[in-house]
Formats: C-alpha cells, sequence, structure tokens
C-alpha cells in the first residue's frame, strides 16, 4: 500500500510538471497578446485555463471571479490550444489521464469522464493515444520538464554528454 502511495505522489509530481509548463507557455504567450491589460491578466488567464482543464477550479480570490468574468475568453484560448502549443498536446492529454487515474487510486469523485470530455471538445485530448503506463508518463515528463528547464539533468545525462 505505501509503494503505490509514493506512486501515486510520484505521478501526481509528474502532472505538476506538464501543467507548470503549460502554465509559463500559455503566460509567455499572452504577456504580448494581451500588453493592453493589466499586469497580472496573462497570470490569471493562464491560471484559470489550467484549472478549467483540469478541473480544479479555485475558490479563492481574485481566481474565482477572473474565471467567471471572463469565462468565454477561457473556453476561447483553451480552444486555441491546439493551434498554439501543438507541442504540448501529448502532455497535456497524458496528464490529465494520468490526473484522473491518481484521482480514481486515491478514492477521489470521478469526474473525469465530463473533463476529458471537455478537453477533446477543446481539441487538446488526443483520443486515439493509448493511456499512458507510469514509468512511459514519468519518462515523458522527465524529457520535457529537462528541455524546459524545470527538471534537473541526471548524473547518467551528463556522464553520457561528457562521454
Amino acid at each position: 500500500m505505501q509503494d503505490q502511495r509514493g506512486l501515486i505522489q510520484s505521478l501526481r509530481e509528474g502532472v505538476d510538471v506538464v501543467r507548470m509548463i503549460f502554465f509559463l507557455k500559455a503566460k509567455e504567450t499572452f504577456v504580448e497578446k494581451y500588453k493592453d491589460r493589466p499586469e497580472d491578466f496573462p497570470r490569471l488567464l493562464s491560471a484559470a485555463m489550467l484549472n478549467r482543464l483540469f478541473g480544479t477550479p479555485n475558490p479563492e480570490s481574485p481566481y474565482k471571479e477572473f474565471a467567471e468574468e471572463y469565462e468565454d475568453l477561457i473556453d476561447k484560448e483553451l480552444s486555441a490550444v491546439p493551434k498554439n502549443f501543438p507541442e504540448l498536446l501529448i502532455p497535456l492529454t497524458d496528464a490529465l489521464r494520468i490526473h484522473f487515474l491518481c484521482n480514481h487510486c486515491e478514492g477521489m469523485p470521478d469526474l473525469s469522464a465530463e473533463i476529458l470530455a471537455r478537453a477533446r471538445d477543446y481539441g487538446i485530448l488526443q483520443e486515439d493515444r493509448d493511456v499512458p503506463l507510469p514509468k512511459g508518463f514519468m519518462n515523458l515528463v522527465y524529457r520535457i520538464g529537462k528541455a524546459y528547464g524545470l527538471l534537473a539533468p541526471t548524473q547518467t545525462d551528463i556522464e553520457t554528454q561528457e562521454g
């Protein structure tokens, strides 16, 4: 049982890496796109999109109010993810599926069908992609986390580059 808990924790950390990459990429894009808006607008929009996509709304101020006020814009930007961030579709698909697998294993309410259907409708969920096995997901997370500078290379990576 302890091993399963450790695996779930590791998988959740992997999901968080994918979420952080999406947040950073979206925010970077929105800083330029919405430069006429308040300074915190790109951050709030990126967070609201992430929360909507993963079914994890933030009940705190100012996030809740922002999500309510800009619901249409959030949907519009989520629908543009396949065009604006095609390189993130596979990691987001896998992270969404692993997120709900972890929720199921921990006995949390199962909202996966509704949220995955919404991700599909946005064009984000790649339905033809197989559900990832934990090792495959963690390898994907490691590769993209390293590529985006969120994860440090391992000693094996360093030795391979030097050799």
